[in-house]
């Protein structure tokens, strides 16, 4: 097995400098990883600056319009450096290529090498201009693929499977990805103990549907059966899975997640509330169902957190329906919220639906979701004012060297709050990755206090 490494890699090229731009989510940073991990095992350097990259690669996401956005506004930059400098090679890859590689190539004729999802192993032949064919699917990569970790060093995803067999009426990643393919238990459990002995304590599971993991190999109840393994690894000291459907949260999955190990932490894209606007997007939850289910989570688990995504400005939705909204967002009292504004998506089901609401207000709309959820996180942070909380440790804050960063179990990397804390006097750095502190201010979405000892 070639096990994941960290750390800046050296390599054989000193003249072959490489940076690599990650867009998007979670799920396109893995795929960066393993690049990095096969261009360093070719013996490629790398650099933190695209301006002094040989080299620059932009890994792009094309999920909806405003990525689709910062996907070109990065090539654009990129490609300014290399007007400055011709000999620098430019490189994209990813969903957005994916998605339109013939559009994007009219658009950046100056890019040089182009590739999708399918050929991230194959990255160091791209770079060197040596033809690849690509494979008929999309790539997924196993225990045994090289990756560099670029995520602080007591965290990292693992993802688990590739692709989507939903067909949610606004989703364009069906038609990235192709569908749902499941890695086997045995390669995440290797690659999860690898993880380990690099000294990473909390394990995060990602796809594009957890909660679907191992039914396309015929396992029943296949997260349930990958958390009773990775609880038993040795090291890992919290496990959280994230992105879960609704109507696949069971009896099975809650009762795993007593185990101590287990972060009760549930990431469930609720999407809407509208029951009429729920069947237009082909999903299976509407607000009465996502009520019940939050009791019967709560119930089972006290203290679980849950984050939820919602659209707003979908197609049909009037006042009635955000008002709706608005009130299931009251009721239901997420943790943790984010709001999209609907974008089309060419070949979606919902792509031939009039667009309604005008993009001005669909932003509206965003704001006064997220206003009143941070009004519903403040005071949900406010109820952790002088408790003791346990916090796995990030870094130290930038630009204040004297405070250090970490999160708690009910409090997910890079899309929830953060907890930063001081340090008890003659103390230079935390002594453990997960330590105690006591939280003594707590705002809309981060608390602050200071370490226990």
């Amino acid at each position: 097995m070639t096990r994941p490494t960290r750390g800046a890699p050296g390599g054989r090229r000193a003249a072959e400098k490489i940076a690599l731009i990650s867009l998007g989510c979670a799920k396109n940073l893995v795929d960066s990883e393993v690049m990095l991990g096969a261009l360093k095992k070719a013996g490629f350097v790398f650099v933190s600056r695209a301006e002094d990259a040989d080299v620059v690669i932009v890994n792009t996401c094309g999920f909806i319009g405003p990525a689709r956005m910062e996907a070109e506004e990065t090539l654009q930059t990129v490609l300014r450096l290399k007007e400055k400098d011709p000999r620098k090679k430019i490189v994209a890859t990813g969903c957005y290529v994916e998605r339109d590689r013939l559009g994007l190539q009219k658009k950046f004729p100056g890019v040089d090498a182009w590739t999708g999802v399918r050929s991230f192993d194959r990255i160091a032949s791209i770079v060197q201009g040596r033809p690849v064919s690509g494979p008929d699917r999309t790539f997924l990569y196993s225990d045994a693929s090289p990756r560099l970790v670029s995520t602080p060093g007591t965290w990292a995803y693992v993802k688990v499977s590739e692709g989507c067999s939903h067909r949610c009426g606004f989703c364009a990643i069906p038609l990235i990805k192709g569908p749902y393919v499941s890695r086997s238990l045995a390669s995440i459990v290797r690659e999860v103990s690898a993880l380990a002995g690099l000294g990473v304590k909390e394990i995060n599971l990602i796809s594009h549907d957890t909660t679907s993991f191992g039914r396309d190999r015929g396992l029943r109840f296949g997260l349930v059966r990958l958390l009773e393994r990775l609880v038993r690894v040795e090291g890992v000291a919290w496990v959280r899975f994230l992105y879960g459907y609704p109507g696949e949260i069971t009896e099975p999955l809650l009762e795993i997640m007593a185990e101590p190990k287990i972060c009760r932490y549930f990431d469930i894209p609720f999407q809407h509330s509208d029951p009429v606007l729920i069947r237009a997007m082909k999903r299976g939850s509407d607000g009465v169902r996502a009520l019940r289910l939050l009791d019967r989570i709560r119930a089972k688990l006290p203290g679980a957190s849950v984050r939820t995504s919602l659209i707003v400005g979908f197609p049909g939705e009037g006042r009635r329906e955000f008002a709706g909204l608005r009130n299931f967002v009251r009721a239901a009292r997420f943790d943790h919220l984010g709001v999209f504004t609907y974008s089309p998506e060419r070949g979606t089901a919902a792509f031939d639906r009039p667009d309604n609401v005008g993009a001005e207000e669909k932003e509206r709309r965003r704001g006064e979701i997220m206003d009143i959820q941070a009004g519903l996180s403040l005071e949900r942070n406010k109820g952790y004012l002088g408790r003791q909380v346990e916090v796995l440790v990030e870094s130290r804050e930038t630009g204040d060297s004297s405070l250090w960063v970490g999160r708690g179990r009910f409090q997910a990397p890079e899309v929830d709050g953060v907890i930063r804390f001081d340090l008890p006097a003659g103390m230079t750095a935390p002594s453990s990755p997960i330590v105690r502190v006591e939280v003594a201010s707590a705002g809309a979405y981060d608390l602050e206090g200071k370490l226990i000892t």
